[in-house]
C-alpha cells in the first residue's frame, strides 16, 4: 500500500512538472501571442460590424393602475407590446444588454368618463415607447395595433351554468348524470352586454366513448368584455351500464266507461326493458301501465288490439311488449233502479 501511494505522488509530481515545462516554453509564448491577435482582430470585425444599421424585436410590458375597488375589469389589459426599431447595432446592443424597458403604465383616473371599452390608439402607445428609446433610434412598428380594457362599475348577475360539446357513452353504457360545481356563476360585464348572457357555457368538452365516471376542471366560453366569477367549475359525469329486466304488469283498460268492463287473453303480458345498473332493483311492474284504450276499441273491427305503454319512470328504454297485441272481451253491466 504504501509503495502505490509513492508511485502515485511521483506521477502527480512528474505531470505538473511537464505541464510547467511546456508553459515557459517558446511555443506556448507565441500560441499567447497568436490568440492575442485574434481576440483584437475578432473585437475590429465586431466594431465594424455593429456599426451598421439592424433590425430587431423588444417587448415592453404593459400595466393598469389606479383602479377603483368597485370596478371589475371584464377583459383584461394585456401583458406587453411588441416593438420593432432599427438603429445601429451597437445602440441595439446596449438595448438588449444593459437596459430594460419600464413598464408602459395605463392610469384608468384619464378613462374613467369614457365608454367601458378603453381602446388606447397605436399613436399614443408610439409616444409612450418612443419616449424610452434613443433619439437615433427608429421605431418601425407596435405589435399589437391597439390594445385596451373593457371595465364594469358593479354590475352583474347570476347566471346557469351548461355545458357545451361532445360527451357520449361507450356501446352498452349510457350517461345517467351529469353534475356541475358550481352551477351558477356570477357574471359581470357592461349593461349591453350582461343583458344578452343568460348561460355561462363551459369550453367545449371532448369526452367520447365513456366506460367509467369522469371529473374534470375546465373553464367558461370567453365572450369579451365578460368576467365570470368563479372562473372555472367542475364536471362531473356519472356513467352506467345498460342491463336488461322483464317485468309481468297486468292488461287494464283506459278511458272505459263505468258498465263496461275489459277482459284481455292474457290478462298480463311481459315487459322487457333497458335500465342502468344501479337502478335495476328498483323498477317493478308498478311503475309501468299497459293498457287498451276504449277509443281503440270502438274504431277496431279485428278480434285483436294494440296494447299501449306508460311508464313514470326516465331512466328505462327500449321497452318492448310481449304479446304486443291481446284477444279482448267487453262485457257490459246494466244497472237497474229498484
Amino acid at each position: 500500500m504504501l509503495f502505490g501511494k509513492m508511485n502515485i505522488k511521483d506521477i502527480f509530481r512528474d505531470i505538473v512538472n511537464k505541464i510547467r515545462n511546456f508553459l515557459l516554453t517558446d511555443r506556448f509564448r507565441e500560441f499567447l501571442i497568436f490568440l492575442f491577435f485574434v481576440a483584437v482582430s475578432f473585437g475590429f470585425w465586431m466594431l465594424q460590424t455593429l456599426d451598421g444599421n439592424f433590425e430587431t424585436e423588444f417587448s415592453i410590458p404593459l400595466k393598469l393602475k389606479n383602479v377603483p375597488k368597485d370596478v371589475i375589469i371584464t377583459s383584461e389589459l394585456q401583458d406587453e407590446v411588441r416593438v420593432r426599431v432599427e438603429d445601429r447595432g451597437t445602440v441595439l446592443l446596449n438595448y438588449m444588454l444593459g437596459r430594460s424597458f419600464l413598464p408602459i403604465t395605463v392610469n384608468f383616473d384619464d378613462y374613467a368618463n369614457t365608454s367601458s371599452r378603453v381602446i388606447l390608439p397605436q399613436e399614443d402607445l408610439k409616444k409612450r415607447v418612443l419616449s424610452q428609446l434613443n433619439t437615433s433610434t427608429r421605431l418601425l412598428s407596435v405589435y399589437p395595433d391597439s390594445v385596451g380594457f373593457v371595465y364594469s362599475t358593479g354590475k352583474f348577475k347570476k347566471v346557469p351554468v351548461s355545458v357545451s360539446g361532445k360527451v357520449t357513452p361507450g356501446i352498452q353504457y349510457y350517461i345517467s348524470d351529469i353534475r356541475l360545481s358550481p352551477d351558477s356563476v356570477i357574471v359581470y360585464a357592461p349593461s349591453e352586454l350582461l343583458k344578452a348572457v343568460q348561460t355561462a357555457y363551459t369550453l367545449p368538452l371532448d369526452c367520447q366513448d365513456l366506460t367509467e365516471n369522469t371529473s374534470l376542471k375546465t373553464g367558461f366560453k370567453k365572450i369579451d368584455g365578460v368576467k365570470y366569477e368563479p372562473s372555472f367549475c367542475e364536471v362531473a359525469i356519472s356513467v352506467d351500464m345498460y342491463s336488461e329486466k322483464t317485468v309481468e304488469v297486468p292488461v287494464v283498460g283506459i278511458g272505459f266507461p263505468a258498465n263496461k268492463t275489459l277482459r284481455t287473453f292474457p290478462s298480463k303480458v311481459k315487459v322487457t326493458f333497458k335500465v342502468g345498473l344501479s337502478d335495476f332493483a328498483t323498477v317493478d311492474p308498478s311503475d309501468f301501465t299497459i293498457g287498451v284504450k276504449y277509443d281503440d276499441v270502438i274504431r277496431s273491427a279485428n278480434d285483436k288490439i294494440d296494447l299501449v305503454v306508460n311508464t313514470s319512470r326516465d331512466d328505462v328504454s327500449n321497452i318492448r311488449i310481449n304479446p304486443a297485441r291481446v284477444d279482448y272481451l267487453i262485457e257490459e253491466t246494466s244497472f237497474f233502479r229498484p
